[in-house]
């Protein structure tokens, strides 16, 4: 027990008043203090106050009795009122001993020290400001406190100190921003209501410039925003709305580099006003401060791309959003970046043109590109694409460093579902394999079984870089490896490709490869693939009227080219010069038919050729029929054609069309004795038929060995299959 004046300048009425639980009688100690305190302050006695002060900072407020605590806080308010505007010489002394009770075990001197340090800051106002730090921090554990009467008495406190603050020129930001960062990071939601109101209130201040110091805080408060409670989520979206504002009406005080990467990490939250309020400010960056994001490119579409997939209704904003900056951003790319180059001095050129700053980083750009080549979603993947179309043609030569990665995706999207997502896999490898940049390029080696077919096409070397045969040579192999693919999207893909490019490169350089494809049962079934397109495409209308025209040297080559493979697939052979008028070479082939296996994959065929000569592509076939005299080779070809097919529905269907050739025009042929000679082959003057007829009938003796050498496989494969059980 202490002696009466170790508690000195108190009376021991005093100090026992002080010391009792009821409150009214710690109440009459206080104003007995107060009236002391007043009297040291009117002589200046300041030994005798900082005496006080230590008594019932030290010995009061830190006593192990709870009501000696209490008499302490209320002891140290009396003191603050009665030295009014001389507070400000007192406040550590004053403060210190309230703040250290609000950890108190005990919730009622918790509330009494809301109560003191209240009465103590009313005094003081702005003079408390160097101890801002210290009162935050302690309030905002407070604000989490579970009695509600501390809450209570915490918040009056808080308001308190929210006014001075703001009608103050001279609050330390600086100083602050370590805690302000450090606690924006609690999960408590009152904590979180906390934070966020003072936040609001420093950037309503207009002497605290707050957005200097947003990146410090952006990522703390867009977690906040994640709060499941409405209302921590209504609060903190309206702070970030205003800042927003903020940077939107003085855009160039604000650090857009030191604030993207957080948004494009949040907008890929799970939670929807989180993303969408992400992706919202990302629109505005984007805007606001142009090139400057580029090198942030793989961040913001690691965030955008996906968002691209939401069909949901509850998402649409987020998608729409999305979008924007997805094409917004694509805008920024522009062909200065193909050649980028360091400056010599790089911190005498404005943020806005500085080059260093604005630096496209293509190797992470393509990685995120490439990745999500392979997404679930077709918009996202669709958008994917028309990304690296975009840079292969804004920025070829940095792109064409990086395209044997982006290659063997761009062949695996080709087996997508969606059309939509295979046509424009198709531009891209359109774009890339006629694209200058490439031209000096050499690809990586192709697969050794196509070793032997890569090679230049002549006629295309000028327009073609080294990727167009890698990528004929890559499809060929993708169609002989899955039939499945090729059955699915074999006509689709080629027909695209015709329209992208010149037909006609497409079409020789994959009769050359053909040519020179070892299975020969798929080549079969590729040339019967390409007649197909060539005959009833849209497409290929152009191809067709070349390979009509007898006048010109290319046209005869051209023939010769798709001959030499078309020569894997008779009846796309028969098809071929029926299409070309060389009606007597057709006559000929069939001729050979008779030598020939007859299957029923060949019958099928003829009668798909019957079907085909009744279709309008060959029109100016049946019109031929008309003519007197008649075309008898074409007569003879085509009751070949009858005489090879069952009596089946084509059977009936060109015998009825044979039947309507006129009686009278034979007649006529017949008797007529100044007769023209009948037409031949139209090529006649320019190709050597006989030499092509003969080729035709090596690559059927080829296919003979073939079927006889995989039958005889096939048995004995079976045969040892049988010893095995």
């Amino acid at each position: 027990m202490m002696s009466e004046r170790d508690y000195a300048p108190l009376s021991s009425a005093c100090v026992r008043a002080l010391n009792d639980k009821l409150y009214d009688k710690r109440k009459a100690a206080a104003l007995e203090i107060e009236k002391m305190v007043k009297e040291f302050a009117a002589t200046n006695n300041i030994i005798q106050i900082k005496r006080l002060l230590k008594v019932l900072g030290q010995d009061f407020a830190t006593s192990q009795n709870p009501h000696t605590r209490k008499g302490g806080l209320i002891g140290l308010a009396a003191i603050a009122v009665a030295l009014g505007k001389d507070t400000s010489l007192y406040t550590a002394e004053l403060i210190h001993p309230i703040l250290a009770c609000f950890c108190d075990s005990d919730l009622r001197v918790r509330y009494y020290a809301c109560e003191s340090l209240y009465n103590v800051v009313k005094v003081a106002r702005g003079s408390v400001l160097v101890h801002f730090t210290d009162i935050f921090s302690a309030l905002s554990k407070l604000a989490a406190d579970p009695d509600q009467n501390v809450k209570n008495g915490s918040e009056l406190l808080d308001r308190l100190m929210k006014d001075i603050v703001t009608e103050s020129s001279t609050f330390d930001l600086v100083s602050f921003m370590p805690l302000l960062r450090e606690r924006i990071y609690t999960k408590n939601t009152f904590a979180r209501q906390f934070i966020i109101s003072w936040v609001s209130v420093l950037d309503a201040v207009p002497d605290i410039d707050l957005i200097l110091f947003l990146p410090e805080i952006l990522d703390g408060l867009f977690r906040i925003l994640e709060d499941p409670t409405l209302e921590i989520k209504k609060m903190c979206d309206t702070v970030l709305g205003e800042f927003l504002r903020s940077i939107k009406s003085d855009p160039s005080r604000v650090d857009f580099a030191g604030m993207i990467n957080i948004l494009t990490t949040h907008a890929q939250a799970t939670d929807e006003l989180l993303q969408f309020t992400a992706l919202t400010w990302i629109k505005e960056f984007v805007n606001l401060s142009g090139r400057r994001m580029l090198p942030f490119a793989s961040g913001i579409l690691t965030a955008v791309l996906p968002c691209l997939s939401y069909d949901n209704e509850s998402r649409k904003n987020i998608k729409e959003t999305a979008k924007v900056v997805n094409v917004d951003f694509m805008k920024l790319i522009s062909s200065d970046d193909d050649n980028f180059e360091l400056p010599n001095q790089p911190s005498e050129i404005p943020i806005e043109g500085n080059i260093l700053e604005n630096k496209l980083d293509v190797p992470s750009l393509v990685d995120v590109l490439t990745k999500h080549m392979l997404h679930t979603s077709v918009p996202t993947k669709v958008a994917v694409l028309q990304w690296i179309h975009h840079l292969c043609i804004k920025i070829p030569n940095k792109m064409f460093c990086h395209i044997d990665e982006l290659f063997p995706v761009l062949l695996k999207v080709l087996s997508d579902t969606s059309d939509e997502v295979v046509q424009q896999a198709l531009v891209v490898l359109a774009e890339i394999i006629s694209s200058p940049a490439g031209r000096n390029k050499k690809p990586d080696s192709i697969l050794p079984m196509y070793e032997a077919s890569f090679y230049k096409t002549p006629g295309a070397n000028e327009k073609m870089n080294p990727y167009f045969s890698k990528f004929i040579v890559s499809l060929l192999k993708l169609f002989s490896t899955d039939k499945q693919f090729l059955e699915d999207r074999g006509s689709f893909i080629i027909r695209q490709l015709c329209v992208l490019l010149n037909s006609e490169d497409i079409y020789k350089t994959l009769a050359e490869i053909l040519r020179r494809e070892e299975n020969l049962k798929f080549a079969s079934t590729m040339v019967q693939t390409l007649n197909s397109i060539l005959l009833t495409s849209s497409e290929l209308f152009e191809l067709r009227t070349k390979l009509k025209d007898d006048k010109t040297e290319e046209s005869c080559q051209l023939f010769r080219s798709l001959y030499e493979s078309w020569s894997h697939n008779p009846v796309a052979t028969v098809a071929l010069c029926l299409l070309t008028q060389n009606y007597t070479h057709v006559c000929e082939l069939i001729r050979i038919f008779g030598s020939l296996e007859v299957t029923v994959e060949f019958l099928v065929e003829l009668d798909k050729l019957v079907q085909l000569i009744e279709s309008p592509i060959f029109t100016y076939l049946r019109l031929e029929l008309l003519k007197v005299p008649h075309c008898m080779s074409l007569v003879q070809a085509l009751y070949g054609i009858l005489m090879l097919l069952p009596q089946t529905e084509a059977f009936h269907t060109l015998r009825q069309r044979l039947d309507c050739i006129p009686s009278l025009h034979l007649q006529y042929y017949n008797t007529t004795l100044n007769v023209k000679k009948d037409e031949t082959n139209k090529f006649e003057n320019n190709i050597d038929f006989k030499e092509l007829l003969q080729h035709f009938v090596n690559i059927q003796e080829k296919h003979k060995h073939y079927k006889h050498a995989i039958r005889t496989a096939a048995m004995l494969e079976k045969g040892i299959a049988n010893l095995d059980t």
